[in-house]
């Protein structure tokens, strides 16, 4: 079984920045990838962005990407969430994944259902 252990969010005012972390424990794997979903109040949960275990590359979605980075810190099963320039419309629960399967494209990857492992959630909110 894997645990996935998130931290990191908050309230930040619009403009400002955070960081949230995620860690792997547990059964670990070298294929497949980490990642991080986010759900807004009344919307559906949405791919931000993911790294392929296998050989660390990253994606990340077309409506973050000039604001997020994703990297994997220098713990092997361990991936961080860098979020600037934060808009109020970024407010949802942030959720942490991880697909054993693979390795796959990167878009395999930013469909939810691929996943295996989701951790509890931690919430965002950017004020105005």
């Amino acid at each position: 079984q894997v645990q996935l252990a998130e931290s990191g969010g908050g309230l930040v005012q619009a403009g400002g920045s955070l960081r949230l972390s995620c860690a792997a424990s547990g059964r670990t794997f070298s294929n497949g990838a980490m990642g991080w979903f986010r759900q807004a109040p009344g919307k559906e949960r949405e791919f931000v962005g993911t790294v392929k275990l296998s050989d660390s590359t990253t994606y990340i979605a077309a409506s973050v990407k000039d604001r997020f980075t994703i990297s994997r810190t220098g713990a092997k099963d361990a991936v961080n969430l860098q979020m600037n320039s934060l808009q109020p419309e970024d407010t949802a629960v942030y959720y942490c994944a991880a697909s054993s399967r693979g390795p796959y494209h990167g878009t395999y990857y930013a469909t939810d259902n691929n996943y295996d492992y989701w951790g509890q959630g931690t919430q965002v909110t950017i004020s105005s």
